[in-house]
């Protein structure tokens, strides 16, 4: 950062001739050899920052730098920007100054008017007055109009109410929005809630189908192992009956056919009972009952030892 530079005549003359003296007290001291440099063009930039040194260190004693034709060119080119910020600073102070004065002359015609019109003058002003007259100049700030008239404030007014309305209108257009987007997000936190409970119960589903599954392949493999030993033993079975030459008779499918029979027959016995029962007072032969008795006896010992023979034969070969 440059220091800028003064902004009257008389203090630029103080400044350069300052500036002057430091580059001559400089020189002297042999702390800047920049001046022992020889050539026009090079003594004038050498000049030129020397003085420019000066005027920043002021008192304080220039740093030695190395001379060279690019140092004094680098310098030289700090020295215009920072006179070229300094005129530029100084043609804004002298704006802002010739402002000052067109504000003030503005607030001595404007207090000369009120004075003539009104006869108000500066201190006569109550502060309840003063306090209105500020509130006054601040809504005027804030509506942006050029004067306190009635003619400003009344436009600047309908627009902020026309700007109000229209805002009024936006909320209500972004309530409605708004109320839309929450039923939407209502229905569809209700739908994911609803999307993770049928997930839960197919997982679970899932779940109870895998294990079922996994016990069906269990009981299918011990059925198919079960389903082999049977038809192991049963060909073993079979090779023992072909072995002992068993006769069809004896089977066990023989044996319940057998048996089925004898049920028939004493079903058909029954009715023939039941024939009989009226001749049962009439007294037989003697003779000719104990001969039938003997033959029904020994058919029914031969037929229950024919049957407990079979049976003993299956009893056996099931051994």
């Amino acid at each position: 950062t440059f220091p800028p530079r003064n902004t009257t005549a008389s203090e630029r003359e103080r400044r350069d001739s300052s500036c002057l003296q430091t580059a001559v007290r400089s020189s002297g001291r042999g702390l800047s050899p920049a001046l022992s440099l020889t050539g026009g063009n090079m003594c004038e930039k050498s000049r030129r920052v020397n003085r420019w040194l000066g005027s920043v260190f002021g008192e304080q004693t220039v740093p030695e730098f190395e001379v060279s034709a690019r140092t004094m060119e680098l310098l030289d080119q700090l020295v215009q920007i920072s006179e070229a910020r300094c005129e530029e600073v100084n043609l804004l102070i002298d704006d802002h100054r010739q402002k000052a004065s067109e504000y003030s002359s503005d607030g001595a015609h404007l207090q000369e008017l009120l004075h003539q019109s009104v006869g108000l003058q500066a201190g006569s002003v109550s502060k309840p007055t003063l306090d209105l007259l500020s509130v006054l100049e601040g809504t005027a700030e804030a509506l942006a109009v050029k004067d306190t008239s009635i003619g400003s404030f009344v436009p600047a007014v309908n627009k902020l109410t026309n700007d109000l309305a229209e805002a009024e209108k936006a909320d209500r257009t972004l309530g409605r929005e708004l109320s839309a987007v929450r039923k939407k997000m209502t229905a569809a936190i209700i739908l994911r809630k609803k999307l993770e409970e049928d997930l839960r119960k197919t997982t679970q589903a899932q779940q109870v189908e895998a294990a079922t599954a996994e016990e069906r392949l269990l009981n299918m493999d011990f059925m198919k192992n079960k389903s082999r030993d049977l038809t192991y033993r049963n060909k073993i079975a079979q090779d023992k009956l072909a072995s002992r030459q068993m006769e069809d008779s004896l089977t066990h499918q023989a044996i319940v056919q057998l048996s089925e029979k004898i049920t028939a027959l004493k079903q058909e016995i029954v009715p023939l009972m039941r024939k009989l029962e009226p001749y049962s007072d009439l007294s037989p032969s003697p003779a000719l009952a104990r001969v039938k008795i003997e033959e029904a006896k020994r058919e029914l010992a031969a037929l229950d030892a024919d049957l407990e023979q079979k049976v003993d034969l299956m009893n056996s070969l099931s051994k």
